[in-house]
């Protein structure tokens, strides 16, 4: 064992103590970032290239500032996004929403899908249909100043030339693809106020703004989304829209047929959790 492995492994001790949830996988990151290699190369820095920069990382992570913040970096499907304070960083169970709105896009007859994601933040979803399906333009709306900077910076370095990224409220924007847009997608704030998140790097360190909902249940957000992709669908286009766990029968409501939904459907994400709701606006 290299003296980096030996450091490594008790990094992941004290990791594990604090209660971090995957403790060996993120001692391995801080090391690769801060040595600059990849986790799949560690063995390649000679015990005299040892940084004792590491322990400072371990010592932030330990304190269980998010992972992503002390990289500067979140993967997300097949992209590294830029990421840091005043930004949310994107989750695992969210690539399940993007994987079902691309798969949806690819079966399509349509040439060059027009998307939509409301409330982009980092610019991850906008970013990943972009990249996986073919001659989509993407429209990515921010209306926070300081999540659009990082979502600015995303786009510039994975935007394929095909994301526009719109200074705009959810709620409002856009009136000039009216009618017009194929699928509609979004991972608004959707916590109810005075509910405190579990996880410390959620709660300590995402901003409250892309975190907590307004309304007595959280979900105004979600219904500006309903109503924004009710205006901005084609007939017959797509809505995917991310909640709780505990959300999702009050969500899955949201999308009444009276008000031209049909499909709706309440979907789990990798875990089995009911995580989002999709629909279709009816084409009569």
């Amino acid at each position: 064992m290299t003296f980096l492995f030996d450091e490594i492994a008790h990094a992941t001790a004290r990791l594990a103590e604090a209660g971090v949830p995957s403790p060996r996988t993120d001692a391995e990151e801080i090391a690769a970032f801060v040595h600059g290699v990849s986790r799949g190369t560690l063995h390649t820095v000679k015990d005299a290239d040892f940084d004792a920069l590491f322990w400072e990382g371990i010592a932030r992570r330990e304190a269980r500032e998010p992972l992503q913040h002390i990289t500067g970096r979140a993967y997300f499907r097949y992209l590294s996004l830029e990421v840091g304070p005043g930004v949310f960083v994107p989750r695992p169970e969210t690539e399940v929403v993007a994987g079902w709105a691309i798969d949806r896009l690819r079966e399509m007859d349509v040439t060059s899908p027009v998307v939509v994601d409301l409330g982009t933040g980092s610019g991850a979803i906008a970013l990943s249909i972009a990249q996986e399906v073919a001659l989509a333009q993407v429209h990515a709306v921010e209306i926070d100043p300081v999540a659009y900077g990082w979502a600015k910076k995303n786009i510039l370095e994975h935007g394929q030339g095909r994301t526009s990224l719109h200074p705009e409220d959810l709620a409002d924007c856009l009136p000039e693809l009216d009618g017009r847009v194929d699928l509609v997608i979004s991972n608004p704030p959707y916590i109810p106020p005075g509910a405190i998140p579990r996880d410390p790097e959620v709660r300590d360190y995402d901003p409250s703004r892309a975190l907590y909902g307004s309304g007595d249940d959280g979900l105004d957000e979600v219904r500006a989304v309903e109503r924004t992709a009710r205006r901005l669908l084609r007939p017959g286009g797509f809505v995917a829209v991310e909640h709780a766990d505990e959300q999702g029968n009050s969500v899955y409501w949201l999308f009444p047929e009276d008000k031209g939904w049909r499909d709706v459907r309440l979907r789990q994400d990798l875990t089995g959790r009911d995580r989002y709701v999709t629909a279709r606006l009816n084409q009569d």
